[in-house]
C-alpha cells in the first residue's frame, strides 16, 4: 500500500473501539532502493515514545503508561504514525486482565503491521529519564555552505588534519524536515558516531542543515544522512541517531549503525 492511501492528512474519527486493522505499514523497500548495498541500512532499530497510552483494567478503571515501541531496521515496513496513533487510541475502552496481556495484544498486532518482532515496554509516567546529549555540539559553527535540500557533496574530510584518524560523536539540534505527506515540519537532534579520517564538522553541520526543506519519513532521512556519510567520507565504523521531537503523542527516534557493538541506549531529550 502507498502512503496517499494512509490517514496521515485526513480528518478521521477517532476509534472508541479495538482496531488493530487500522495499522497502516509502509515498505521499507522503495525508499532504500538507491542506497540497499549500503552497509548498516538494514542495521539498527526505531524507537518510539508513545506518550498517549491507555487502556482499562479487569474493572473498568483506567490506566495509562508511556511506551517505548522498538522495530527492528530489519523489518519490511515501517508503521505510519496517524495509524498507531488512532491504534492506540482504539484500546482506551477496551478490558485487558492484566499489563502483561495490553503488552502482548500489542506487540501481535505491530509485528504483525512490521512482518517482524516489535516489542513494547511500558514505563510509570513519571519514570522516563531526560537525557543530556553526549558528544561535541557542532551548532555554533558557521556551515560551509547554506542549502535547503539534502547535497552529500557538501560532506568532506579535515583538510587540516593530515589524514587524522578520528573516533569522535557530534550532534546537532538543528535537524528539520518535513513529513511527505501533510508538509508538517519535523524537528530532532542527530547524533553522528564516526570512527576514520577526520571529517570536515563545518562541512557536517552544511549536510544536516540542507534536509530543512527535505520531505521524509524520519527513517528515511536517517537512513539518507547514514548512507551519504558512509559512501562520500568512507569512515570504519558509522552510527547516525535522530532524536525527533514529539508529534500526535508520538515521537520517532530511527538509529543506523555499521557495527552492531555501536547500539546505543534509546534516550529521551529535553523537548521531546
Amino acid at each position: 500500500m502507498s502512503v496517499e492511501q494512509s490517514l496521515l492528512g485526513k480528518d478521521t474519527n477517532y476509534p472508541t473501539e479495538y482496531q488493530p486493522d487500522i495499522l497502516f505499514p509502509i515498505a521499507r523497500a522503495n525508499a532504500r532502493e538507491q542506497y540497499a548495498h549500503v552497509e548498516g541500512i538494514r542495521q539498527g532499530k526505531d524507537w518510539w515514545h508513545v506518550f498517549e497510552i491507555s487502556w482499562l483494567n479487569a474493572s473498568g478503571v483506567p490506566q495509562v503508561a508511556i511506551g517505548r515501541l522498538t522495530l527492528p531496521a530489519s523489518s519490511d515496513n515501517l508503521i505510519e504514525s496517524k495509524s498507531l496513533k488512532l491504534y492506540f487510541n482504539s484500546m482506551n475502552f477496551t478490558k485487558f486482565d492484566s499489563q502483561a496481556a495490553f503488552k502482548a495484544t500489542v506487540e501481535k498486532d505491530l509485528s504483525a503491521a512490521a512482518n517482524d518482532a516489535v516489542t513494547i515496554d511500558l514505563f510509570h509516567v513519571d519514570d522516563v529519564e531526560i537525557s543530556k546529549p553526549q558528544g561535541i555540539c557542532i551548532d555554533d559553527l558557521e556551515p560551509t555552505q547554506l542549502e535547503n535540500h539534502p547535497n552529500a557533496a557538501l560532506l568532506s574530510l579535515d583538510e587540516d588534519a593530515a589524514q587524522e584518524e578520528v573516533e569522535i560523536q557530534l550532534y546537532s539540534h538543528l535537524l528539520r524536515s518535513n513529513c511527505p505527506v501533510t508538509g508538517q515540519p519535523d524537528w530532532g537532534t542527530v547524533f553522528i558516531r564516526y570512527k576514520g579520517t577526520k571529517p570536515c564538522y563545518r562541512s557536517i553541520l552544511a549536510y544536516i542543515i540542507s534536509y530543512r526543506q527535505h520531505n521524509g519519513f524520519h527513517e528515511q532521512c536517517v537512513e539518507q544522512m547514514f548512507a551519504d556519510i558512509w559512501q562520500h567520507l568512507k569512515p570504519s565504523q558509522l552510527m547516525v541517531y535522530a532524536a525527533y521531537t514529539r508529534r500526535g503523542g508520538l515521537d520517532i527516534n530511527p538509529c543506523r549503525v555499521s557495527d552492531l557493538t555501536w547500539m546505543p541506549r534509546p534516550i529521551r531529550l529535553a523537548r521531546q
